[in-house]
């Protein structure tokens, strides 16, 4: 298990594979100075609920993951989240299963 440290303060929790795949798709936004939302839901079992967080070039943001072994990145999974940080929600994390999904229904074009 992984975190992404936002501006200094809260830590944010997710497994490995999913920090390196936003990793790739957050620092190409910041390498283009872009700012955008990031958000996510809570599974019942963490209590629900929605984070979102506003991330900027200016702010510094650490990704540490816990494992040296993420497996190989999944480009359907990271255009998948690059579609939805156009979108006016933002970047929306979903999970491999669900961006595999958009891929196959024909919502992620390549």
């Amino acid at each position: 298990m992984g975190y992404i440290r936002y501006s200094d303060a809260q830590r944010y929790e997710f497994d490995d594979r999913t920090i390196a795949h936003l990793k790739v798709v957050i620092a190409s936004k910041l390498r283009r100075e872009e700012s955008f939302p990031v958000s996510w839901v809570y599974p019942p079992d963490q209590g629900s609920g929605r984070t979102t967080i506003w991330v900027s070039p200016t702010l510094p943001i650490e990704f540490y993951v816990g494992s040296s072994d993420v497996g190989p990145m999944n480009r359907h999974w990271v255009q998948a989240l690059a579609d939805t940080s156009h979108g006016a929600r933002g970047l929306f994390v979903m999970s491999e299963a669900e961006a595999e999904q958009a891929y196959e229904s024909g919502e992620i074009i390549e």
